[in-house]
């Protein structure tokens, strides 16, 4: 590896008098942090530019246009450049959280621009902010937001049109275009509980006991797990009670046994598309589920905290509660502060027995093992 004190490479550039990245490391310009970064050739450590370290003398600063970079260079990250981080990154989930409260309190979408300016940063870093934080596009977490207000309508009123009037809806054109992405299936299929809806699955056997598996045309929508067959085919029954169901065929078993496979081997990935049925904060709390690496775990206050509602813990519990697709949506991964084990939908041995294979999983990849 070279040294930090050697020449610049081609990636980095010696600072001039009128550099604006120089100007945006003195103003601490957080809107610069996905732009570049600093390394200072005297310590040998880099910064982002709303880095709170001290700051060094302007010729012994190197540019960068990512950390990778500075760290191919032989600089390290500095101390204070991860805790900075940390800082930054609780700004942006209040920023994010406040932006969610704007959408869910808009009787029109809020455009992006008018987010972006409530945010104090520019419309192409809070998109970017914002899909990090949430795994949606602002657009995408509107819609997945309308979408549970259809739901909640369309359960109370025989209307169509009136639900989706008091979604947010302001044409039925525009409801219709969406209501296959929003709702799974059109709007009297759901309000009549799956009427006219085909869901094929089967039921088969894994090393965690019975396993029931579904599909509608979207994806996936269930992967249920339990010891008695016949009562996960209740459990399914209940939520499409009108759907036509449809039971296995030789090409429904491949995925079927694609799907046990994934449950044997979780850290080997399911990649089939599924089908997410839940409110804008389930599958926000979902979403950040499936980015917990497997063999390690996170405490449902820390999903909180990067959602931006540290106090949400117990509606974080109440998600992964609602999660109809095990492994799949690894809420296995989530345990309590004190690192034990709590419920679990389909069973906490189970929960035990998956961490557990991941982590046995994670040591064979070590490089000691």
């Amino acid at each position: 590896m070279s040294s930090p004190l050697a020449t610049a490479s081609l990636t980095t550039h010696l600072p001039g008098e009128d550099d604006p990245r120089w100007a945006a490391v003195l103003a601490r310009d957080v809107s610069a942090d996905e732009q570049f970064v600093y390394a200072v050739r005297t310590t040998g450590v880099y910064c982002r530019p709303s880095s709170l370290s001290r700051l060094p003398r302007r010729e012994n600063v190197v540019f960068f246009d990512c950390a990778a970079d500075a760290e191919a260079a032989g600089y390290r990250q500095s101390k204070r450049a991860a805790a900075d981080q940390t800082r930054v990154a609780a700004q942006h989930a209040v920023l994010v959280a406040n932006a969610c409260r704007a959408i869910e309190q808009a009787e029109v979408m809020p455009g992006l621009k008018h987010l972006a300016e409530a945010s104090g940063l520019s419309p192409y870093h809070f998109h970017r902010v914002f899909k990090a934080v949430t795994g949606l596009t602002p657009k995408g977490y509107a819609n997945a937001h309308r979408g549970q207000k259809v739901r909640e309508h369309l359960s109370r009123s025989r209307s169509i049109t009136d639900a989706l009037y008091q979604a947010g809806f302001n044409s039925n054109s525009r409801f219709y275009e969406a209501s296959d992405t929003l709702l799974g299936m059109k709007p009297s299929q759901y309000r009549d509980a799956g009427a006219n809806t085909e869901i094929r699955f089967a039921v088969g056997e894994c090393s965690l006991g019975a396993i029931l598996v579904a599909q509608s045309g979207l994806g996936v929508c269930a992967i249920l797990l339990g010891d008695d067959p016949h009562a996960l085919i209740r459990d399914f029954q209940d939520q499409f009670r009108n759907a036509t169901l449809i039971g296995a065929d030789p090409d429904f078993e491949q995925l079927v046994a694609r799907v046990v496979g994934f449950v044997e081997a979780p850290s080997m990935g399911l990649d089939l598309p599924l089908d997410l049925r839940g409110t804008a904060f389930q599958q926000r709390v979902w979403t950040a589920l499936k980015n917990i690496p497997p063999g390690t775990t996170a405490s449902y206050a820390e999903i909180a905290r990067r959602l931006g509602a540290p106090k949400s813990f117990r509606a974080v519990a109440q998600a992964c509660g609602a999660n109809r697709l095990a492994v799949a949506i690894p809420c296995h991964r989530v345990v309590r502060s004190d690192g034990n084990l709590s419920g679990y939908r389909w069973g906490v041995e189970r929960k035990r027995q998956l961490l557990d294979r991941e982590a046995e999983a994670l040591f064979c990849l070590m490089p000691d093992a």
